[in-house]
Order: structure tokens, then sequence, then C-alpha cells
């Protein structure tokens, strides 16, 4: 293959790389901004159980976990294969500018963060959120420790997904940086 065939074929796979990277960043802000609207609108109701609405809400924010996982692999294994397919078709790592330096600094503490933040959300709170919420019934009034620790745990959630949709922010911020040239 000649040198324009190579810049051709390197050209292509990064951008195929990046169209997915790109997805995958949108789906990393969207999901913990569109969850808290959820959460936003659910808020005046009150810490007093409404079956159907919670049912509504538990749903949909635990049926988004697949797709949080999905994204954040996607970011990873696109974010790790942009520069390899660079060097493959170059023998060398692209020169970065400092600029670009601190962006992918920031930017894998923020993918970091979103991570740490979705362990404890998926493994900690949201599991213990289904054995509260399956208790419940349409029917009855719930257990009021029950009811307390569920909207306690719901508290505790949406302050952590606040804090993702923080670093959700920063991933899409400083992807705009690393393409400073040195």
């Amino acid at each position: 293959m000649g040198r324009e065939g190579s810049v051709m074929a390197e050209e292509t796979i990064r951008s195929i790389l990046l169209i997915f990277h790109n997805i995958a960043l949108v789906g990393c802000a969207a999901a913990p901004f569109y969850n808290r609207q959820l959460v936003l609108r659910r808020a005046p109701y009150g810490p007093k159980l409404n079956h159907a609405l919670d049912k509504v809400v538990e749903d949909t924010l635990q049926g988004n976990v697949p797709y949080c996982i999905a994204f954040i692999a996607i970011l990873w294994a696109t974010g790790i294969l942009m520069p390899l397919n660079y060097f493959l078709f170059n023998d060398e790592f692209k020169d970065l500018h400092a600029v670009a330096w601190v962006a992918v600094g920031l930017k894998l503490f923020s993918v970091v963060g979103m991570m740490g933040i979705m362990y404890v959300i998926f493994f900690s709170i949201n599991p213990r959120l289904r054995e509260l919420f399956a208790t419940f019934s349409p029917d009855a009034d719930p257990d009021p420790e029950a009811e307390k620790e569920f909207f306690a745990k719901r508290a505790r959630r949406k302050k952590l997904c606040e804090i993702c949709l923080f670093f959700a922010l920063g991933v899409l911020a400083s992807s705009a940086f690393i393409a400073f040239s040195p």
C-alpha cells in the first residue's frame, strides 16, 4: 500500500473510532442528565411512596445500567485504539501539546470518577433499592422504616448522579482540547 493509501486507511479507521467514541461521550453525558431530569420531576411528590410512579422511576433508572456500562466500555476501547491506530501506521505515538496532555489527564480522571460512582450505584445502592421496592405493594401502605431507607438511598443516588453529571461534562469539555497540536 502506498503512502497515500496508508494515510487514507489510517484516517478512515480513526474516523470510525472517533464516531463510536463521540457517541459514547454523548451517551455518558446524556444518561446522568436525563436521569437527573426524571428525579427532579419525581421530587415534588415528596418522600412518600407512590407505587406506580416510583416503579416507573426505578425501572427507568435501573434499566439504564447496561447502556452506561456499554458507553464506558466503548469510551475506553476507542480511547485506547485511536492512539494505537496512529502508532500502527506511523511507528510512533503522536506528539501532543501540553494542553492536550492536561486534557487527556482530566478526561481520564473524569472517566475513572464516573466509573467509581457507577460502581457504587450499580452494585450497592441499586440492589438495595430493588430489595426495598420488592417489599412495597400498590395495595398497602409501606413499612415506614423501609420507606425511609428507600428515600434515603434514592437521595444518596441522586447526589452521586449529580457528581457523575459533573464528570460527564468534564469528559466532554476536555475532549475538545485533546486536538491541540504541538
